[in-house]
């Protein structure tokens, strides 16, 4: 565990390997998946922005190491290094994007191609080598989980995984390959 959910907001973690998932938890105790931080980001950054307590939580799903940044000498070292604040601020703008396509996807697109472009996105399609057997996913995700990403239940996602599957644009069998047609022909053909 990273950080828990209500704890003093202070650092902000960068993630040399593994991955860390990012999670919160309403009053009602209803949890809910936001997102998967992979290696080379980062996670925490809200204490630079003033946020004095955790809104969140953020677990290791796999092994890996993460750097833990006290807030004072971050802010230091984004002044004083403008190629850091560059790099930095990049990965902010671009996470923002992400999150405002994620928005975009829960208001106007129905649970099928949500599921499949939270697939795109876990298998980092288009972000790593092609692997002509599919992109896999990598820590494997439990149904349970990505019903939580999309927003729907774990019987909708199991239907339009076998669904996907018999149609070839996905296997699974202990752990998820990605293929292309998945962006082809549910994400862009819809």
């Amino acid at each position: 565990m990273l950080y828990s959910q209500g704890q003093k907001a202070d650092a902000v973690f960068f993630l040399e390997t593994g991955k860390v998932k990012l999670t919160v938890v309403s009053k009602a105790g209803k949890e809910a998946l936001l997102g998967i931080v992979p290696p080379g980001g980062f996670c925490g950054e809200g204490c630079l922005a003033g946020q004095a307590l955790r809104v969140g939580s953020a677990e290791a799903v796999t092994p890996g190491t993460c750097i833990r940044v006290q807030k004072s000498a971050l802010v230091k070292a984004l002044h004083e290094q403008h190629p850091l604040s560059e790099a930095f601020l990049a990965q902010l703008l671009t996470r923002n994007i992400l999150f405002e396509e994620d928005i975009c996807d829960q208001l106007f697109n129905h649970s099928e191609k949500r599921l499949a472009r939270a697939l795109l996105k876990l298998a980092r399609f288009g972000q790593e080598a092609s692997d002509p057997q599919g992109h896999l996913i990598s820590p494997n995700i439990s149904q349970e989980s990505l019903a939580e990403m999309v927003g729907t239940t774990r019987s909708r996602v199991n239907f339009f995984m076998n669904k996907f599957r018999r149609l070839g644009l996905i296997d699974y069998n202990g752990e998820v390959r990605v293929h292309a047609e998945l962006l082809t022909d549910i994400v862009l053909n819809d």
